[in-house]
């Protein structure tokens, strides 16, 4: 998931006006559990990511706490940025999975077909797009988008 704007970035890493989520709050990627047993265990290091979907699920929510090294972490080597760059007025908002190929512990590929929405400067939008993700040094990490929208 990747979004570029001419507006003026921030660096990298916590920013001011990031929600504050706590282990015990639901998590941002709508799955009924809370943060810290769902994709706050993954952006902690205290697990991979078992399937596509899951890493999907975490890296939306690592959009969503600002968390940069774990979206670089969890990066394709050959097609990751030197750097992630977060959006001050971005705020996302809710997670769409549409669609799943593959990306299962049996699969060394796999597709994720979502939508992510949030509001910019207070407008609502959404993001469609298809991810790719390829397993690197056996964990899944994402490689690259095909944009639906």
């Amino acid at each position: 998931m990747s979004r570029r704007t001419s507006r003026p970035r921030r660096p990298a890493g916590p920013q001011p006006g990031s929600p504050r989520i706590t282990p015990e709050a639901p998590c941002p990627c709508g799955l009924q559990a809370p943060y810290g047993d769902c994709c706050g265990r993954f952006h902690a290091g205290a697990a991979a990511a078992p399937t596509c979907e899951a890493l999907m699920r975490s890296r939306y929510s690592a959009f969503v706490v600002r968390d940069a090294a774990y979206l670089l972490r969890t990066w394709r080597p050959e097609t990751r940025p030197p750097s992630v760059d977060f959006d001050p007025a971005m705020r996302w908002t809710g997670l769409e999975i549409l669609d799943t190929t593959e990306g299962s512990a049996f699969h060394t590929t796999g597709t994720v077909t979502f939508r992510a929405h949030y509001t910019d400067d207070g407008r609502p939008d959404a993001l469609h797009e298809k991810s790719r993700f390829v397993r690197h040094e056996g964990a899944w990490v994402y490689a690259s988008a095909v944009f639906i929208d």
